[in-house]
């Protein structure tokens, strides 16, 4: 991804691409006022929920389970939601317990003394910040890039979490059939009653299980 990165800024700058959106800039919060939507909820708030919790929160505390560590759940799920909540009304998306940060900060390479490993996430967490005081400047330099570069990348970041998801879905021959449905439903980007794909791949793939489940 590096790589695809620099030479598409390359490009970028050997195309005399315009670069009147990149330079340093300082982020603002605007604050967005709520709206409750049914549709919204459903078709995008209840996947994610869903989403979050099975491929984040609940990943994040068996890794540092199985590194050795005892987390506090509940006071993590609560703490987690509040910076959620507060967030929110300046359209940021949700914070949770990130399963690769707590896969990376526990390994044995990042300190030999296993209670010295809080400095890796201190570390990643100082990034995080630097990266966000610098958003529209990233943003402006990602607009520089050509199209299929930005594809590229965005194809790149995906491939792993694809090739797993579907390794894991498919590990279960009775499963395969509602995994598959998932994908399909999701893929065909089907919008019913204002509400998107995201929520119907769920009643497909549930559906379907519930049956194959039954018919066993």
């Amino acid at each position: 991804m590096l790589a695809t990165f620099a030479a598409g800024f390359a490009l970028a700058l050997i195309g005399r691409a315009d670069l009147s959106a990149f330079g340093l800039q300082a982020p603002a919060l605007v604050p967005v006022l709520p709206e409750f939507r049914l549709s919204a909820n459903l078709g995008l708030g209840l996947p994610l929920y869903l989403v979050t919790m099975a491929s984040q929160n609940l990943p994040g505390f068996a890794t540092l389970r199985a590194a050795g560590y005892a987390p506090p759940v509940a006071p993590a799920l609560a703490l987690a939601g509040l910076f959620s909540a507060v967030p929110a009304f300046f359209g940021a998306h949700t914070v949770s317990m990130a399963a690769i940060t707590a896969a990376i900060c526990p390994g044995k390479d990042v300190h030999p003394d296993k209670d010295r490993h809080w400095v890796a996430g201190l570390a990643h967490a100082t990034v995080r910040v630097v990266l966000g005081l610098l958003s529209p400047t990233d943003l402006g330099l990602l607009a520089a890039l050509p199209g299929p570069v930005v594809a590229a990348l965005a194809a790149l970041a995906l491939l792993s979490p694809l090739m797993g998801s579907l390794a894991g879905a498919c590990a279960a021959p009775e499963q395969r059939c509602a995994a598959m449905l998932t994908l399909a439903v999701t893929a065909s980007d089907v919008a019913t009653f204002g509400i998107g794909a995201a929520f119907w791949r769920l009643v497909a793939g549930l559906v379907v299980h519930g049956m194959e489940r039954f018919r066993r």
